[in-house]
């Protein structure tokens, strides 16, 4: 049976027709979906953080960065030192690491505070001291990326950007039932295509801050209060039981153990030595404790056959392995063949604290300062 071009034609245009429709429902949802948030955030949002009074553009990039794998109030009080030391983008590019480092010293993941230096000093460089309002340019800063990005210039600017940081990942894989771990790059797609639906063209900052909100006070990982979420009725995840579920966690795997030595030395006046970590690898740039693979390495490395005393260990766990740390102890009369080395210092352990030092060393030395 033939079929005539008007025919073909009238089913294309039906076609085009269903296709228009579709996309004026999701546009629709996409509306219904922004207007329930920005109605509950209005009364239950966060509207009281210190980087919202005043809201510029540094101030918001700097507690982006601390709040990425950091929550909300483990990251206040060191924002509110850090703009107090530097309340500039010029000041913290002109500052020295190690004072950074020092100030960080405590929230981990200390490439975020390497990365907020060495990306001022390229705003300084090469955009007239401030972050840039391009987004490509923007995103392309030591540390920032693109949800990163499209945070500062939605809260700064009220520019049309989507985020994807974890609570909102955990907010629309449960919204839309969408299976996966997060960190797989077709499950990434397909959330970062429902962000940029979703995020509305009104009230862009508001909204960035209402759906990170809903994640965080919410929509939580563990005991969701979903019978107060504004999105319970759209909500996939409720209405399947599966918000226990989603979104679904990395596959696990055993984390490997590393194992090192730390040479806790002091010298007659009760000074520490400290030495600086490599520029690369993990506490890069921070300073710590002398390592050494063995009790043979640490006296090679001190040049003397010394008694060298056990204190209790340690075991640190990163997100891909755990650092089984021994530690031995020693007294100097005379200082140390490593002590010569352009990367050691010795310190008095209240000098050390002004340092940028790694958590459990931190805490190593203060017991030391405690129980000297």
């Amino acid at each position: 049976m033939c079929t005539s071009v008007h025919e073909v034609e009238d089913r294309d245009s039906e076609r085009r027709e269903h296709r228009r429709g579709a996309s004026g429902r999701a546009q629709q949802v996409s509306r219904g979906f922004a207007a329930r948030l920005l109605r509950w955030f209005d009364v239950h949002g966060r509207h009281d953080l210190p980087w919202q009074h005043p809201r510029n553009a540094y101030r918001l990039w700097l507690a982006e960065v601390m709040l990425q794998q950091t929550q909300v109030a483990t990251v206040i009080p060191y924002f509110l030192r850090f703009v107090e030391k530097y309340p500039k983008l010029q000041a913290l590019a002109a500052t020295p690491l190690d004072d950074v480092l020092a100030l960080w010293s405590g929230l981990g993941y200390y490439s975020r505070a390497r990365n907020l230096r060495h990306a001022a000093q390229i705003c300084v460089e090469r955009h007239r001291g401030a972050l840039p309002r391009d987004f490509d340019a923007l995103a392309a800063l030591p540390g920032i990326g693109r949800s990163t990005a499209g945070a500062i210039l939605a809260q700064a600017h009220g520019l049309r950007f989507a985020i994807l940081d974890g609570n909102v990942k955990r907010v629309l894989a449960r919204q839309h039932g969408v299976r996966g771990w997060p960190g797989n790059a077709a499950v990434q797609r397909k959330l970062w295509e429902l962000a940029e639906a979703h995020t509305p063209r009104e009230r862009v900052s508001d909204y960035t801050q209402a759906i990170m909100d809903l994640g965080a006070t919410v929509c939580t990982r563990a005991k969701p209060r979903c019978t107060t979420c504004p999105l319970e009725r759209s909500c996939v995840a409720h209405r399947e039981g599966t918000v226990a579920q989603l979104p679904e966690r990395k596959p696990t795997r055993a984390l490997p153990t590393r194992r090192t030595i730390m040479l806790l030395l002091r010298d007659r006046a009760g000074r520490i030595l400290l030495e600086r970590r490599p520029p690369t690898g993990v506490w890069a740039q921070l300073w710590s404790l002398p390592e050494a693979d063995d009790a043979d390495s640490a006296r090679r490395r001190l040049g003397a056959n010394l008694a060298l005393h056990a204190l209790p260990p340690f075991v640190h766990t990163f997100s891909h392995y755990r650092l089984a740390v021994e530690i031995l102890h020693a007294r100097f009369d005379r200082t140390p063949r490593i002590a010569a080395a352009p990367d050691c210092r010795w310190l008095l352990p209240q000098e050390a604290a002004a340092l940028g030092l790694p958590a459990p060393v931190r805490r190593l030395i203060a017991s030391i300062e405690e129980n000297p």
